[in-house]
């Protein structure tokens, strides 16, 4: 109903003052100004083509330039290679008669856009050249965009790809001083935010990356396990939660804040069949939780079997299983592990073998080499790689060798001369899979403990780092932060990382300042606040902790300074040094003789004399009573020369 008088209003120019009236506003005198869209865009798009153009003809120009310059210092030796090359194809032809063309005509300038030109602005530059209709819309990229950054960095990653050891983040390091004993256990969170470090001080230490500073202190450190030595740590794959593994036979598992969250339960040490047990009965050598079930973790015993936990079951555990040896017998397993996607559980044992079982059948093995490593070592580590298929082992037999768990009979590779004296030594491998790291031990005095960074494909030694005087015993490469911890024989942790490769982590606390030390605020009074009391009532606020203390140590009463020894005579009720009694006169004239009594003896006789020439003491009062002293006199030894044999002193 309204659109009529709407055309009506704007044909005749006046307002309509009913239709006003109905639609609440006025001003239908005015004429309302149109806009064509499509003029618009085609303007726009117009000056857009322009601009581009102008842009690609000045970069055509300098790419002219350059191939100008390059096509006449190799003119020659792309001839030749011509020549020579019969079946070069088009490409070579071309560049031939480009440089000759360069050759003959050099003042003038080329035609037409390069090849190089055209291989490199491809797209945009030939469909502008190539079809007038379909033109190029859209600001263009810097110039010589492609070809400089694109190149460098595929130069890099190349130069990067074919140099692993560039990959190894260890310019820079920063030492956690944990102790002074091994630091057998290390652990990272899945961020990478907190560190956890054990040792055979049973101290369980926790550090956090964003609040350390330049001092490098843990903010907690406790004692899990009373006096037991700590063989693992790991947080979960949540992070949540840790496992605790120690030398005895019950694992614990902390919160992140190092509080208790369950206990395993001890088995009976007298049932024969260690199934029958509902937990570990030996000291436990190994840990670690299950890639995927943030629940589930894993232990390995001396008491021949590994276990499968539950975090909320900790009555009993979840399933066991019995690694054997070729004679059907009870063997130790020393170290055991999942695989990435949790659904194998591979055990190292004291008869050198490797064991693999599906975690759902726990009876017969589903993989098993008896001769993986010299028998009656500690095999110390088992770790998988990331893509799942090699599994990596560290030897007690001094060596370190990598499986394919698909051809279980013969090791990929290996490497020997890899001294270790502890049955916790890692080795690891690098975020991308193409590195595997291990360090070694030494003796004391025997030299520097080593990182050593093997080459997966080949087991080439890529790169060695001398960490300490010590043996290093644990390394981890974290793949979040792309920094390596490393555990040393001294009690030290060291972290290596690389400003620009690596993220977060020991980045974050080495670019803070130490806090100052703050004075202890002993002096200073009790500042009671009391907003509504009357003016008269309140006390005055306190402006400064510093100017406050300065001025309590100016303060006798405040600061309880001590009352100074009282100089001449007496006074206030205090007795003065040197009063006038007879005491303090004798202690003045007589005791202040700092003569040296060391022989009691000659002390008293040297005033001998002088008291019997001038007695002045005690000798005047008895002087007419005193009978005359009778010293014994000493007779000189008889000679025993002459006397018979029997008659001599023996000595």
């Amino acid at each position: 109903l309204l659109s009529p008088l709407v055309a009506d209003a704007e044909m005749l120019g006046t307002p309509d003052p009913v239709l006003a009236a109905t639609m609440g506003f006025s001003g239908f005198g005015k004429k309302a100004r149109t806009f064509d869209l499509e003029a618009m865009f085609e303007q726009t798009r117009r000056t857009a083509v322009e601009r581009s153009r102008k842009v690609l003809e000045a970069r055509e120009r300098e790419k002219e330039d350059q191939t100008e310059k390059e096509f006449r210092i190799p003119c020659t030796d792309s001839s030749a290679s011509a020549s020579s090359a019969t079946g070069a194809g088009p490409t070579l032809t071309e560049r031939e008669a480009v440089c000759s063309e360069s050759e003959d005509s050099s003042n003038e300038p080329l035609s037409g856009p390069s090849m190089q030109s055209q291989s490199s602005a491809k797209g945009p530059a030939e469909d502008t050249d190539d079809d007038d209709d379909e033109e190029f819309i859209g600001p263009p990229l810097p110039p010589g965009f492609k070809d400089s950054d694109d190149d460098n960095d595929n130069d890099d990653t190349e130069e990067e790809d074919n140099n692993p050891v560039k990959k190894i983040p260890d310019s820079h390091e920063i030492t956690l001083q944990h102790g002074t004993k091994t630091v057998s256990a290390l652990g990272l969170d899945p961020s990478g935010a907190r560190l956890i470090t054990g040792g055979y001080d049973y101290d369980v230490k926790f550090w956090d990356f964003a609040g350390m500073d330049a001092s490098l202190q843990a903010f907690r450190s406790l004692q899990p396990c009373e006096c037991h030595q700590i063989k693992s740590l790991q947080y979960s794959s949540t992070g949540d939660v840790i496992l605790v593994v120690s030398g005895n036979s019950q694992a614990k598992v902390l919160d992140r804040d190092g509080f208790p969250v369950m206990e395993c339960i001890k088995g009976d040490q007298y049932i024969v069949d260690m199934t029958n047990t509902k937990g570990h009965t030996a000291m436990l050598n190994s840990g670690c939780w299950h890639p995927k079930i943030k629940e589930e973790f894993l232990t390995c015993s001396n008491d021949g079997t590994v276990r499968t936990w539950d975090v909320n079951n900790e009555k009993k555990h979840k399933s066991v299983f019995k690694p054997r040896s070729v004679q059907g017998k009870r063997v130790i397993p020393t170290t055991c592990t999942y695989s990435r996607d949790g659904k194998l559980i591979a055990a190292g044992c004291q008869d050198g073998s490797i064991q693999i079982w599906d975690r759902n059948m726990t009876v017969h093995t589903k993989f098993h080499c008896r001769q993986a490593h010299a028998s009656g070592t500690d095999t110390s580590c088992l770790t998988f790689s990331y893509d799942g298929t090699v599994l990596a082992s560290r030897g007690g037999d001094d060596t370190l060798k990598i499986w394919d768990i698909r051809q279980f009979k013969k090791p990929l590779n290996s490497a020997d001369g890899l001294p270790s004296f502890f049955p916790m030594t890692d080795c690891c491998f690098s975020p991308d899979d193409k590195i595997l790291v291990t360090g070694t031990s030494v003796k004391k005095g025997g030299g520097s403990g080593k990182l050593f960074f093997f080459y997966r494909e080949t087991f080439q030694k890529l790169y060695e780092i001398e960490v300490t005087d010590a043996s290093v015993v644990r390394c981890l490469w974290h793949p979040k932060l792309n920094q390596i911890m490393v555990g040393t024989g001294n009690g030290l942790a060291k972290v290596y990382y690389d400003p620009v490769k690596s993220q977060r982590g020991a980045k974050l606390c080495v670019v803070k300042t130490k806090r100052k030390e703050r004075q202890a605020e002993t002096l200073t009074q009790d500042y009671i606040i009391t907003p509504h009391a009357l003016p008269m009532f309140r006390e005055p606020r306190q402006r400064s902790t510093r100017k406050q203390l300065e001025k309590d140590r100016l303060d006798p009463m405040k600061s309880h300074k001590p009352e100074p020894p009282v100089a001449g005579a007496g006074r206030g009720g205090r007795v003065g040094t040197h009063g006038v009694t007879l005491s303090s006169y004798i202690v003045k004239n007589i005791a202040l003789d700092k003569t040296d009594d060391s022989n009691p003896r000659e002390a008293i006789l040297r005033h001998a004399k002088e008291a019997e020439e001038n007695p002045y003491w005690v000798a005047p009062a008895y002087a007419k009573t005193q009978p005359k002293t009778v010293f014994a006199e000493v007779e000189p030894e008889d000679d025993e020369t002459d006397k018979p044999e029997w008659k001599k002193r023996k000595i």
